[in-house]
């Protein structure tokens, strides 16, 4: 299949905080950019000097035919320094902070340039252990005034990279476990922390494809298979299915825990880098700089410069497109009358702090005490709380009829606070495990299933 639908995702995870806003090389936030999937030398995550050298990830395959294939991409950013030089009169180059250009300046700043590695196809139960070497480099780029006089340069410089992947299979009853890990190799101690990001690999993720065999999902496995996704761990990096909704033949290992199947949203007309980004938000926050501030972001990076572009370009139908969207809409499952289904009145039978709901066998209430199992369909939040104990605080069901179980943490030291002002977990009775408790309040059953 085409890579370009998953490409368009891992992207999204490559550059996330690649810039941030406002864009601009003056803003703190931009000058320890790097948020996600860094992998340093090694040594730098000891001395404080940068993040850990490695990531892991474990999958499950369905060997469908015999023999399976797998392809491995390796995509990650290489830092670039980029150093504006002015020319003196004498002919020489120095070092300066920023470097008029036609149209606007450029400043000395750090890029980045995108790697993508593509390790030959093999065998699914072929072994794996290769070197990856990204050579350094230095580019010279020539600055000229309007009438082609000599006024400066820009020099690009990059360190040498050297990472190892590592892949293997092992055999889990019908399944085969395929373990990928990449590590930084760089010979060199890092000295100091430009160094240690220098020779890193930023934003690392892996793209696996397979040929004669299907992934398997970790999030929701199927029933024969739920035993061994549970068998598979996971360090700085979580692989989930990728592309077509239903397709089996690819995996996205991000270092940022996301969905089976995850997409851009067709509304968004490009990226904005920022973490969690909104697009509405920051597109109308953009609009509200100053044309002086536009320069400073311009002069930062191209691809500031090209969100600036993008945000100056946007019509009013543009920006509607980006306000929010109604997915799958359906409305309630239960006739309210002439009362609208959102107004508490509409059912007065419904009383979320009396009721209950039995969750195996046991009736389950506001004051019982429940251990938290999280589904895997559950959110990265929720799986925090696996196996804690929670007291219920009220049983609610939604306008589908769906039950759901508002509960705090009974460990939580601002467990009462949260309670107070309403702010509670919600998981359904499936995901509760009722516990004994001293004593249990005499309330009626939940009027709604």
């Amino acid at each position: 299949m085409s890579l370009d639908l998953v490409r368009t995702v891992a992207d999204a995870v490559l550059y996330e905080g690649y810039l941030l806003y406002p864009y601009r090389a003056s803003s703190s936030k931009n000058q320890s950019r790097w948020q996600f999937g860094v992998l340093g030398p090694p040594g730098a995550a000891a001395a404080g000097l940068g993040e850990d050298s490695g990531m892991a990830m474990e999958c499950l395959v369905d060997p469908v035919e015999q023999p399976g294939f797998v392809t491995l991409h390796l995509r990650f950013l290489h830092l670039q320094v980029r150093e504006a030089q002015q020319r003196d009169a004498g002919g020489d180059h120095v070092p300066v902070e920023s470097l008029a250009v036609a149209g606007g300046s450029v400043l000395s700043w750090d890029e980045a340039v995108e790697r993508e590695i593509t390790l030959p196809e093999q065998l699914l139960l072929e072994p794996l252990d290769t070197v990856v070497e990204v050579p350094g480099g230095e580019d010279v780029e020539p600055v000229t005034d309007g009438s082609g006089t000599p006024t400066g340069r820009i020099v690009r410089r990059r360190q040498p990279l050297t990472a190892r992947v590592r892949m293997s299979t092992t055999r889990d009853g019908d399944f085969l476990r395929l373990s990928v890990a990449v590590d930084n190799e760089h010979p060199d101690a890092p000295p100091d922390k430009d160094f240690a990001i220098r020779t890193s690999l930023i934003g690392a993720h892996v793209i696996l494809e397979v040929r004669g065999a299907g992934f398997v999902s970790l999030l929701e496995p199927p029933e024969e298979a739920s035993a061994a996704a549970g068998r598979c761990s996971q360090r700085r990096c979580w692989p989930v299915l990728a592309g077509p909704a239903g397709s089996s033949d690819v995996v996205l290992g991000a270092p940022i825990i996301l969905y089976d199947y995850p997409e851009v949203a067709e509304q968004s007309q490009g990226a904005l880098f920022d973490s969690t980004e909104i697009d509405e938000i920051l597109s109308l926050r953009v609009m509200t700089m100053t044309d002086d501030e536009k320069a400073q972001a311009r002069a930062t990076d191209p691809r500031a410069a090209a969100i600036i572009d993008r945000c100056d370009d946007m019509s009013a139908t543009d920006l509607q497109q980006l306000h929010g969207i109604l997915r799958d809409p359906h409305g309630p499952s239960f006739e309210t009358g002439d009362v609208p289904w959102w107004d508490p009145e509409a059912d007065a039978s419904v009383r979320p702090e009396v009721d209950a709901v039995v969750v195996k066998g046991t009736r389950v209430a506001r004051g019982s005490l429940v251990r938290v199992h999280p589904s895997r369909r559950a959110d990265a939040q929720d799986l925090f709380f696996a196996d804690q104990v929670g007291r219920v605080t009220a049983v609610l069901s939604d306008v589908d009829g769906d039950v759901h179980v508002a509960l705090v943490l009974v460990d939580d030291p601002a467990a009462d606070l949260h309670e107070w002002y309403g702010r509670y977990l919600y998981f359904s009775p499936d995901e509760l495990e009722p516990l004994p408790a001293e004593a249990q309040p005499a309330q009626r059953e939940e009027s709604r299933s």
